[in-house]
This record gives structure tokens, sequence and C-alpha cells, in this order.
């Protein structure tokens, strides 16, 4: 094993030490033997484990069943608490590996994209094409992050004083940094893991912003300095001023679908943080700024603007500050609900200007490295994040504009919208559209619901546009979904046309997307409208839970090609949006494969898609990993645009259409047609016992009472991730697929599109990924100790298909175990599960427990061995 994967091994263990002396401070001796016997206990039934092993982990379930009461909760912090340094170590591990890395060894590196784009296209050709790049990631509350950010700052700290141990040669430095490290850790053990109250969504909101100011504030400039030095490298132009390949988008206070805690009066709350929290990070910059530009030789525009000042950049810089001070407290006191005067700055085009006339000065008088330094940097952000940090979307449900127009309409007495035909409804609502009386009645009183909904039309009207990005629509079916929102948006005072994106979630709205896209661009209304661009967001979390993540992935893949044939026809830029959770079953997974996966034609440049959750700290946590993403997603994005995969064979996509077929039948007679799914998931899962960890401000359910179809997709993969089966990402792949590899000739095309075609290849890697964190094992005593004989049949038939999905999905990547070309994360999985597995057979225990008579003390560690499980899986749903 290499060195770094040595550095990896030696922090867990510096880590896991320094834990260890904590909890024998405050435990003792004896404590800490009882944890090493668990652990020796559960490494010992994992190396004499068989395949579906009744008697699996037998010592080890004993001896965790004989603990006292008062230890259960301890031992469960412990293995938890182990699992979350376990993480932070890891991520350090990746940063460092990718410092020493030769730039020219990672593959798919943004260096190594650029050369092979500049033997095909002219160096202005390749500069253009950076500069028109458009990747718009988008921050959402969901699924959640199960860590409380008082713990995520700690565990910042952790990450950081591992990095100062690297650099410090130092013996006497080196001490104390590890003083430090177990004051840190000392802290962690005595904060209470978990959160007792769910978050608002202004929380999560300020969630949100916590991570730009912690890490993408700086990860963003450092990211086009890098770009910069790559392009010159190169001899192609730096990038230009003005442009902002990446921008950063928010769904935290303005996602409403299903949450009726995100309201107008939240939303507009929201947006004044963003200012509040902008107008702040940037008057650290101009103090910054203050600092460095003491010089007095300027050019003569800016002599000019100010006067004789002996300073002259510091002379303007002060006079920015006091605009920004005005803007923020400005943005105070709107929070705070008072009557305020607008004062200060509230356009980025403003802010760029006056620091782009330093900048133009500090040039022109040869001082081109000062312009290049600090206020480079500056200049960078204002365009990525302007004067509201990271713009809102607006997302509802297609069902709550029409209950809007139900109500106007019969209070009109012109008949119900909700019984119009289709074209009827577009009839209306162009007309109206077009119409410049205004349509709400004066003394009109609608339902608390509608009113809701025009309250926060009311809230984007107000506000400067920058402040919103797009309104989308979730289970959108018809163009008259779109011309709803747009209609709303007109009678409650927006001015100007607000981009909409139709939100196509289920297996069936995936196959009628591009026919409704088509019908709403031939109305000569909207093309005027939407001035030539559309943005359409697929939908991948509802539609694998609708039909399985093959199918679902197949269905996404086809929407998007026939969206690009579409959208071209009606000469329309093409916006996708991706709507990806951090899990397989959510559409998640390595952005780079998904990237250059996609259809050809459906990237050209842009692309957007959802950051949700827990993945957010993984991926844009700190600098440095933040920085590490944003060159994968422009490396994927440009390779997908000007070296686009080729589209797959006829044949291919006949085995396609007939395996996804085959699969979303054989996922539904389980899921929607076997009368013991139902009972059997909610008797083996702890589905029901996820209300009590406070993950968001969103509900589990849409509704309060309902089947697998009322659950939300987050929690859906949540329970099965908890008892490591893992069930909505291979359930109906495994019957489908076997029935192809029973013969040779099947078998080998699977084999060679797993190899040729990169859509196949990514969706076979996410299999095997997700398919080597499941355990049938694991699983199979959650059934003996949960469920019914009945269910428990059920229960075995699921086990033995997953034991067919992990052979044909080794057969079609022809290996001999999962994992066998990852070896990195396959060492990683076998150090977590002797941490993992006794917080299963806890949990499963404590499940049993709670379900006979809840106490506190169950509750509690319960919720505790449901974090720690997520840790050691490194995701919620």
């Amino acid at each position: 094993m290499n060195t770094l994967d040595d550095a990896l091994k030696e922090n867990v263990r510096l880590l896991g030490n320094l834990l260890g002396d904590v909890i024998e401070q405050d435990l003792g001796p004896n404590f800490i033997d009882k944890i090493v016997t668990i652990r020796t206990l559960a490494k010992t039934a994992r190396a004499n484990s068989t395949q579906d092993d009744e008697h699996f982990g037998d010592e080890l379930i004993q001896y965790l069943n004989n603990l006292p009461d008062d230890e259960v909760i301890p031992i469960t912090r412990a293995f938890n608490q182990f699992l979350n340094l376990a993480n932070i170590a890891e991520q350090y591990h990746d940063v460092v590996r990718r410092r020493r890395q030769d730039e020219h060894d990672m593959l798919h590196n943004l260096d190594e994209v650029l050369d092979e784009l500049k033997q095909s296209n002219s160096s202005t050709d390749l500069t253009h094409a950076i500069e028109q790049m458009d990747i718009q990631l988008v921050l959402t509350a969901h699924p959640t992050e199960v860590t409380r950010r008082t713990l995520i700052q700690k565990y910042e700290h952790v990450f950081n004083s591992l990095n100062q141990l690297d650099t410090q040669p130092y013996e006497v430095e080196r001490h104390q940094i590890l003083n430090r490290l177990k004051q840190i850790i000392t802290q962690i053990w005595y904060t209470d893991e978990i959160r007792h109250q769910r978050p608002t969504p202004e929380d999560e909101a300020k969630w949100g912003f916590a991570v730009i100011e912690g890490s993408l504030w700086q990860a963003i400039p450092n990211f086009y300095r890098q770009l910069d030095e790559l392009l010159l490298s190169k001899d192609l132009d730096p990038l230009s001023l003005d442009i902002a390949p990446i921008r950063i988008h928010s769904w935290m206070g303005g996602d409403r679908d299903g949450n009726p805690n995100v309201t107008a009066k939240v939303t507009q709350n929201v947006v004044w943080l963003g200012r509040w929290m902008a107008a702040d990070l940037y008057l650290r910059d101009i103090h910054t700024l203050g600092s460095e530009l003491s010089m007095q030789q300027c050019s003569e525009s800016l002599r000019k603007k100010v006067g004789d000042a002996n300073e002259p950049y510091r002379a303007l810089l002060h006079e920015l500050r006091e605009q920004l001070k005005q803007t923020r407290a400005y943005a105070k006191m709107r929070l705070e609900g008072k009557k305020a005067t607008r004062q200060g700055i509230f356009s980025a085009n403003d802010l760029f200007s006056t620091l782009k006339h330093c900048y133009d000065s500090l040039i022109e008088c040869n001082m081109p490295l000062v312009a290049n330094g600090t206020l480079l940097d500056t200049l960078r952000r204002v365009k990525a994040f302007g004067m509201t940090l990271c713009p809102l979307d607006v997302r509802q449900e297609s069902g709550r504009h029409a209950q809007v127009f139900s109500e106007l309409t019969e209070y009109l007495e012109i008949g119900d919208y909700a019984q119009w035909t289709e074209d009827q409804k577009q009839a209306f609502l162009i007309a109206e559209l077009e119409n410049k009386r205004p349509l709400l009645p004066p003394h009109w009183q609608p339902s608390a619901e509608v009113q809701e909904v025009l309250d926060t039309a009311r809230v984007i009207a107000q506000e400067d546009d920058a402040c919103f990005s797009n309104y989308v629509i979730s289970m959108a079916t018809s163009p008259s979904d779109v011309l709803a929102v747009a209609l709303i948006l007109k009678m409650c005072g927006q001015q100007s046309p607000m981009p909409i994106a139709p939100l196509f979630e289920t297996l069936s709205d995936l196959d009628g997307a591009a026919q409704t896209i088509n019908r709403l661009l031939s109305i000569d209304w909207y093309r005027a409208y939407n001035g030539g661009k559309q943005m359409v967001m697929i939908g991948y979390s509802d539609s694998a839970k609708d039909a399985g993540q093959l199918a679902a992935s197949w269905a996404q893949y086809r929407a998007q090609e026939e969206l690009v044939k579409v959208c071209d026809e009606h000469s329309t830029e093409l916006m996708l949006f991706h709507g990806r959770g951090g899990t397989v079953g959510r559409g998640g997974g390595p952005s780079l494969g998904a990237i250059l996966s996609q259809p050809p034609g459906s990237v050209r440049g842009r692309i957007r898609v959802t950051e949700q959750g827990e993945m957010i700290r993984f991926k844009f946590g700190h600098p440095e990993l933040a920085v590490r993403s944003l060159q994968l997603y422009a490396s994927a994005v440009l390779k997908a645009s000007y070296q686009p995969p080729l589209a797959p064979s006829d044949h291919w996509r006949e085995i396609m259409n007939q395996i996804s077929d085959e699969s979303v039948k054989s996922y539904r007679q389980i899921v929607r047609e076997n009368q013991e799914f139902v009972p059997y998931f909610r008797a083996i899962t702890p589905e029901q016992e996820l209300g009590k960890l406070a993950l968001g401000s969103r509900p589990a359910k849409r509704k309060a009472s309902g089947g697998v179809e009322s659950l939300r997709a987050i929690p859906w993969i949540f329970a099965w991730m908890q008892i490591r089966l893992m069930l909505p990402a291979w359930l109906g792949s495994d019957e489908a697929l076997d029935h192809y590899m029973r013969s040779d000739s099947g078998k080998k095309e699977l084999q060679k599109m797993a190899k040729e075609w990169p859509f196949f290849s990514t969706l076979t890697d996410m299999l095997e990924m997700v398919l080597s964190k499941t355990d049938s094992n694991i699983a199979h005593y959650y059934e003996r100790r949960l469920t019914n004989k009945e269910q428990q049949g059920l229960g075995r038939i699921l086990r033995q298909r997953l034991q067919v999905a992990i052979t044909n999905i080794c057969q079609i990547k022809q290996v001999d175990e999962l994992l066998e070309n990852a070896p990195i994360i396959a060492e990683s999985m076998g150090v977590r599960n002797p941490y993992t597995d006794p917080l299963h057979f806890l949990q499963a225990e404590l499940l049993k427990r709670t379900r006979e008579q809840e106490t506190e003390n169950i509750d509690h560690a319960l919720k505790v061995t449901m974090a720690g499980i997520a840790a050691g899986m490194r995701n919620t749903g």
C-alpha cells in the first residue's frame, strides 16, 4: 500500500486513539475495554461470516444484549463519533492526495481535458467555450444534514488541525496541535449529537450561507485563478473579468413543495438574510483591499473621481465601504420587520464597476501584480455571488397553482378551472396573459392556501430580479402548468419575465416531457416570454421510487434526448436541470461520470445540478475540496460539450427498452402489488421512527397517511440504507439483467455496453457502488428480530434477489467481487464495518424495544444509531 494510504490509516488511528483517551477519562478504562471487545467481536464475525449466515454476529449480539441499559447510549455514541472522525480523515486524505498528485496523473483532470480540446479547437474557440460555460450549482436543504451544525464546525477544526500537523515540522508546535486536537474531540464527546428541534427554513438557509462563507467564497476565485494559470500555460487568454462560468443558487427558503413551513414571509427573510450576508462578506474584502491599496499613483479617470486624495484607492474604497454598511443596515432592519429607507449598493454591476475602476487604474499605472491579487478575487466574487449571495429558486407543486384558478374562476362565475380541458385552460390563461386589465378582483377572499401562493408571487415581484433565478413547478404534466405560473406572477405585479422550469418526475411524466415542451414552445405568447431559452428539470428521486432505478435512468436518458430535439426544432436554448440526490437511489454518484454519460448534445456548455444535504459538506465543506469539485464539473462539462459520447446503436436501445420494461414490471410487482411489502417495509426498517430524527424543516410524508407512494424519496432511501438492503437502487434490475445474462450472447452484449457506452457504464458503476454497501446478513438480522414469518418469506426472496443483482453486476463488469477495481473504497468499507455492525445490531434491538414500550433513553439511543449508520454509509438519503 502506498504512503498516502498509510497516512490515512495513521490519521484514523490518531483520531480514534484521541477519542478513546477522552472516553476513558469520562467513563473509565473498563468502558474502553468494552468498546475494544465489541470491535474485536465485530471483526471476528466479519472474518468468519458466510452468505446468508443465520448465526452471523451471534457472539457480538449476545454481548450487546447483555450491556446494562445505562451503557447503551455511550456505546452508540462512541461508535458514532469514531465514524464521523473517520469521515474527516478520509476527506482530509482526499485533499492531501490531490495536493501531492501530479496533475497529469489525474483522470479527466481539467488540464488533461484542455489539452484534448486544444487539439481539435482553435485557441479563440476554446477560450470562448470556457467563458460561455454556464454551470449552476443549486444548494438544497434535503435530504438534509444529519449532523448538527455545532458539530460540523468542530469537525472543520479537526480537519484544520490535521492539516497543521502535516505542515508543522517542529515537535513543540506539533505537541500543541495535538493538544488542541484533543480539546476539540473532548468538546465533540461532551456535545449532544442529536438535534432535538427541527431546523427552520431560515436555519437551513443560514447553513447554506455558512458553506458559502466558509468554503465557496474562497474556492471560486481560487478555482478561477488556477484556471487562468492553466490557460496561460497553454498560450491561451485568461478569463475575462466580467464572466462567471460557475454560479451558486439555492432552494433553501424557496422550496415550498410539500413544506408548509416555507412561507412567503420565510422567502422574504431569506432574501434579506442573503443581502445582509453578501454585504458583510464584501465589507471584509474591502477592509483587506483598504490595507493593500495604499498606492498614490492612479489613472486620470480615477483621479477625477476622488479629487486630490493622497491615497486615491483608499478614498474610493472608503466610499464603497460606507455604501455597503448602508446595505447591511437596511437588510438588517428589513429582517427585523422595521421600515427603512433603501440606501446603499443593491446592484452587483454598481459594485463591480467601482472595483473595476480601481483595477483598470492599477493596470494603467503598471501595477498588474497588485491588480491581479486580492482585487481580482473580489471582482470574481462579485460576478459569481452578486449582491444576493445566491439567487433563490421558488418551487411549488402544480396543483397549488391550479387551485388559484379554480377558486378564482368559481368566484368570477365562469366555471371551474379544475374541470376544464387542457385546451380550455390554455385559451383562458393566454387570453389573460395578453390582456392588460387586472384579473384579481379587489374584494376576492381566497383560501389560505391560495393566498400563500399569491403572497409568494408578490414577494418575487417586489424584490430585484437578481434575488430570484427560476420558478420550478413540481409534478408538471402540461403546458398549462407553466402558463398558470406566468399568469400568477403577472397578476401579482412581476414586470420582467421570470424563467419557469417544469419538473418532470414520474416515469409517465418523463415519457411525455418532450411532447409537453413541444406544445409549450408552439404557443406564440410563450416563445416571446421565454426569450429563446427554456429550462427543464429532470426528477431523479421520485422517478426512481415510482419505477425503480434502472427504468428511471433510461427514461431520464430518453427524455433528455427528445427534449434536445424538440428545443432544436424551436430554435430554443435548452438548459437541463438535474435534480440529483446524494445516493444512487436518488440519481446520485460521482458528478464526472454522470455528466459524461449524458446524451450527446444535452450539455452544450450548460448544466444545472442540485447539491443536496450532507453531500454539500463532502464536496464543498472545505475550500480545497470545493476547488476540486469545481474543477471536475468544469472538465466534465467541457468534455461532454465538445467531445460528446456517441449515441447508442439501435440494437443497444432495443436492449435497454426491453431491460427497462422488465425492470419496472419486476420492481412494481414487489413495491406496488405485493400485499406484504408495505407491512414488511414498516416492520423491518426504522421508517416510522425516522420522524424522531429532526432532519429538516420538511415533513417526511406528503400526506399524513398512505403507503409508499405518500412517502418522500429521502426517508424511503434512508430507511433501506439503515438496514443495508439498499433496495431502491437495485430492485428490478436484478431480474431484468438476469434475463439477458442467461445466454452467452446476451452476457457478452451487456459486457460490451458496459465498456463502450458511457451511460450503461455509469449505470453499472453506480449499481456496483451501492451493492457494495449492502449486507444480506445485517438485513437478515433485522428480519429475524422485527418481522413475522409471512414477512420473513418476502425478506428471503429479496435477499436472494440481492445476490442475483450482485452476481449480474460482477459478471457484466467482469470482476470476481464488487469494488475489485476500487480497492481504496473497499478498504474504507472494511474499516467502517466493525463500527457500523454493532450499531445495526443495537438499532434492531432498540426498534423492538421502542415498539413495545417507548422510553426516553431508548429513543435517544435509537437516534444515535441512525446518525451513526448514516455516517458509516456517508449519506442519509
